[in-house]
C-alpha cells in the first residue's frame, strides 16, 4: 500500500506540472493544476501516516527509480513526519490556490506558476525521501529554484526581483556548504548511502565532525532563517503569491529543520556540548530579534515572515536542549527537547500556513498589504476574519490551539536543565527560558496589531471599505488549516507518543512515552510538569457558557442596543480617530529604541498667519533592520570592489586564458596529491 501511495504521488504531481505546462486557460485549467497538486499532497499525507503507524519503512533498490542516475530513496520515521507536515499544507494551498490565481489571469503566467507548484511539492517530497547526498542535492536544488521562479511570479511588483536575487544567492550559498558537508561525511563518494555515512561518523575525527557542524548549521540555516541568515525571508515571502508564501514558510524552510534533525540527530550523532550551546543561542536569538522586528512591520506579509523566524527560533531552542542533553548522556530530557521542537515543527506549518493565506485574502479583496489602509474589514469578511483570529491566536501560544502545546513542552525541556549542576547550564538555560517567555509576550503583542488593526475599527481606505469575502475555495484552504491548529492543540497525548517513536533509536534516544491522566493530560518525564490542553477547552466552553447562564438568572436586559463608540467627546467617527500600526508599536519601539535606531522625520505646516495654528504635520520614520546595515552592506560593499578588480583578468587574450588555467590545473593536482 506505501508503494502505491508514492506512486500516486508521483503520478498526480506530474499530471499536474504537465496540465499546467499544456496552457489550458479558465477555471479548468486551474482546476486540473489544483487537482494535481491536491491529490499528490493527500497521497504524500496517507503515506507518511502509514509510514509512522506501521513504523514500516519504503526503500527502492538502486536504479529501480530512476536507472543509471545514482538516485536512492527511502522513507524512515524522520521523513515520514516531515512527509505529513508537506502534503498537510500542499493540499490546503493547492485548494487556496485555485481560487486565489484567478486573478492572474491575462497578467502573469500560469503555466510557469503551476508547473513550478507542483514541482515544487515533488522536490519536497523527494527531499525527505532521499537516501544519499546526491539524491538530497538534486531535491535541494530542484526546490530551491521552482521557489525562486514562483518568487518571480509578479516580477513587476516593487522588490520582486530583488528578493528573487537574495533568496537564491543564500540558498546556492547554503547549497555550496551542504556540499562541502557531505563530502565529509561520506569520505568524497556523494552516491554513498546515509547508512553508510551513519557507520562512518563515529571514525571522523573531532576536527571533521566539528566542520562538518558548522557547515550543516550555516547551509541549513540559510535556508530555515536563522539570524543572521534570514535577510531573505522579509524579501522573498511578501512579493510570492500567497499560498506559495504559505507554502515556503510552512514547509520549505522547514526543510532546512529536517536537514538538521537528519545529519545533527541522524548520521553525524551527538557531539561536544557547544554544539547545543551554539544551537540553543542561535535559535535564541533568532526567536527574540524575529518577533521585535515583526513588531514593527506594517506591511502584513513582512510581519508575518518575520514571524517565521521567531518560530524556526522556537523550533532550534527545543533541538539546542536536546543536543545539550544528549551530550550529558541525559537522553529522556534530549528526546523531551527534540520532541517538543518536531511538535513546533508541524504546529508553525498548520498556523502560519494559515496566516499567510488569510493575508492572501485580504490582499485578494483589498490589493494592498499596508495595514495602515486597512480597517473594519471582520464586517465585510467575515469568514477570513474568523480564521485569523484562530492563527493569530494559535501563533501566539493560546490554549488550547496547538501553539500553546509545543511551547509548553519546550519550556519543560528548558526547565529540566536547572537540575544539571554544570555552569553553562547554569548560565544558559535561564538567559534560554527568559527569551523564550519574553518571545512568546512580544507575539501576543504583535497579533493583537496585526488582528485589530486589519480587521476592527472602521475602514481607512476605499478598498477596505469595499473589500468582499474570499471565494469558496479559498475559505476551504483556510478552513483545513484552522481544524489542524485545533486538533493538534487538543491532542498532544496523540501527536506526542508518535514523535517519540519516531525518534527512538535515532543516536541511542529512548522512546520516551509521555504519561496520561484518564487519556487527557500529558506529563513530562519525572511528572516535573502536567497540562491538559483538552480538559482547559473544556473549561473554556463551560465558562463562556455560563456567562449567558448568568445574565439569564440576574434578568439583565438582552436587547442588543447599537451606538456609536466614544470619540472622547467628538460626534462623528472618522478613520483620523483610530489607532494605527504606528502608534500601537509606538511604545515598544521607544522600549528597544538601542536596537531599532530608527530615523525619524517630522514636518509641519503652520498656518501663515499665526504659527499657532497647524495646517498639516506629517511624520516619517523607518527602521533599517541591523544585520543588513552592519553585515551584509559592508560584505556586498567588499564583494563589488573585488569583482571590479577581478574582471581585469579578462583581458581578451586566449595565451592569458591558457596560462590561468595551466595554473588553476597544477594547483589542483598538488592539492589531491596533498590530500
Amino acid at each position: 500500500m506505501m508503494r502505491l501511495y508514492f506512486f500516486i504521488m508521483l503520478a498526480a504531481y506530474g499530471f499536474g506540472a504537465v496540465m499546467a505546462l499544456l496552457g489550458m486557460r479558465g477555471a479548468m485549467g486551474r482546476a486540473l493544476v489544483a487537482l494535481g497538486a491536491t491529490i499528490g499532497s493527500l497521497a504524500a499525507l496517507l503515506l507518511g501516516v502509514a509510514a509512522i503507524l506501521t513504523n514500516a519503512t519504503l526503500g527502492f533498490a538502486a536504479g529501480e527509480v530512476l536507472p543509471l542516475t545514482g538516485v536512492a530513496l527511502r522513507l524512515d520515521g524522520l521523513g515520514a513526519f516531515f512527509l505529513i507536515v508537506i502534503g498537510l499544507l500542499g493540499a490546503a494551498a493547492a485548494i487556496y490556490g485555485y481560487g486565489y490565481s484567478a486573478s492572474y489571469e491575462g497578467r502573469y503566467s500560469l503555466r510557469m506558476l503551476g508547473a513550478m507548484f507542483n514541482v515544487l511539492l515533488l522536490a519536497l517530497c523527494l527531499q525527505v525521501l532521499a537516501d544519499n547526498a546526491l539524491t538530497f542535492l538534486i531535491a535541494w536544488e530542484a526546490m530551491s529554484l521552482s521557489a525562486y521562479f514562483m518568487v518571480l511570479t509578479e516580477h513587476d511588483q516593487a522588490g520582486a526581483v530583488r528578493a528573487g536575487i537574495w533568496y537564491i544567492a543564500m540558498t546556492h550559498a547554503g547549497f555550496a556548504a551542504l556540499l562541502a558537508m557531505f563530502l565529509l561525511l561520506s569520505n568524497g563518494e556523494v552516491t554513498a548511502s546515509f547508512t553508510a555515512m551513519r557507520s562512518g561518523a563515529a571514525t571522523l575525527s573531532p576536527m571533521v565532525r566539528n566542520a562538518a557542524f558548522m557547515l550543516a548549521l550555516f547551509g541549513f540555516g540559510s535556508k530555515a532563517g536563522i539570524v543572521p541568515l534570514h535577510v531573505w525571508l522579509p524579501m522573498a515571502h511578501p512579493v510570492a503569491p500567497s499560498h506559495v508564501s504559505a507554502l515556503m514558510s510552512g514547509v520549505v524552510i522547514k526543510m532546512g529543520i529536517y536537514g538538521l534533525a537528519r545529519v545533527l540527530i541522524d548520521l553525524l550523532g551527538s557531539g561536544p556540548v557547544w554544539w547545543g550551546i551554539t544551537v540553543l543561542a542561535v535559535g535564541s536569538v533568532s526567536a527574540l530579534l524575529g518577533v521585535l522586528y515583526a513588531l514593527m512591520e506594517h506591511d502584513l506579509k513582512r510581519l508575518l515572515a518575520y514571524h517565521s523566524v521567531e518560530n524556526i527560533g522556537i523550533i532550534l531552542i527545543g533541538f539546542g536542549a536536546g543536543m545539550m542533553f544528549q551530550s550529558y548522556g541525559l537522553m529522556t530530557l534530549a528526546a523531551l527537547g527534540f520532541i517538543g521542537g518536531l511538535y513546533h515543527t508541524i504546529n508553525h506549518a498548520a498556523f502560519k500556513g494559515l496566516l499567510f493565506l488569510g493575508a492572501g485574502a485580504v490582499l485578494h479583496a483589498t490589493h494592498t498589504r499596508n495595514m495602515e489602509e486597512m480597517g473594519g474589514l471582520i464586517k465585510r469578511m467575515p469568514w477570513t476574519g474568523f480564521f485569523f483570529l484562530i492563527g493569530a491566536a494559535a501563533i501566539s501560544a493560546l490554549p488550547p490551539l496547538n501553539g500553546f502545546a509545543s511551547e509548553w513542552i519546550v519550556f519543560q525541556a528548558l526547565l529540566g536543565g536547572f537540575h544539571i549542576p554544570k555552569p553553562e547550564i547554569a548560565v544558559g538555560m535561564p538567559l534560554a527560558v527568559g527569551m523564550l517567555a519574553l518571545t512568546s509576550g512580544l507575539a501576543v503583542a504583535c497579533f493583537v496589531k496585526a488582528f485589530g488593526i486589519t480587521f476592527l475599527a472602521i475602514p481607512r481606505s476605499h478598498e477596505a471599505a469595499h473589500a468582499h469575502e474570499a471565494p469558496l475555495s479559498m475559505r476551504a484552504g483556510m478552513g483545513i488549516l484552522a481544524l489542524a491548529c485545533l486538533a493538534l492543540g487538543l491532542a498532544p497525548f496523540v501527536v506526542v507518543p508518535q514523535l517519540s517513536a519516531i525518534l527512538a533509536g535515532l543516536d541511542r534516544l529512548p522512546d520516551t512515552r509521555a504519561a496520561f491522566t484518564l487519556g487527557l493530560s500529558l506529563q513530562t518525564p519525572e511528572n516535573f510538569g502536567q497540562v491538559s490542553p483538552a480538559l482547559m477547552a473544556l473549561g473554556l466552553v463551560l465558562l463562556l457558557g455560563l456567562v449567558p447562564l448568568l445574565l439569564w438568572l440576574l434578568r439583565s436586559n438582552r436587547k442588543a442596543r447599537v451606538s456609536d463608540s466614544w470619540g472622547c467627546g467628538r460626534i462623528g467617527q472618522s478613520p483620523r480617530m483610530e489607532y494605527t500600526a504606528t502608534a500601537f508599536a509606538e511604545p515598544l519601539r521607544r522600549v528597544f529604541a538601542e536596537l531599532y535606531r530608527p530615523t525619524k522625520e517630522l514636518t509641519i505646516d503652520f498656518h501663515p498667519e499665526s504659527k499657532y495654528f497647524v495646517q498639516s504635520i506629517e511624520y516619517k520614520s523607518e527602521i533599517t533592520p541591523w544585520f543588513e546595515k552592519v553585515l551584509y552592506r559592508p560584505l556586498l560593499a567588499r564583494v563589488r570592489l573585488l569583482a571590479h578588480k577581478v574582471r581585469r583578468l579578462q583581458s581578451g587574450s586566449v595565451h592569458a586564458y591558457l596560462v590561468y588555467v595551466t595554473v588553476i590545473l597544477v594547483l589542483l593536482l598538488l592539492a589531491a596529491r596533498w590530500l
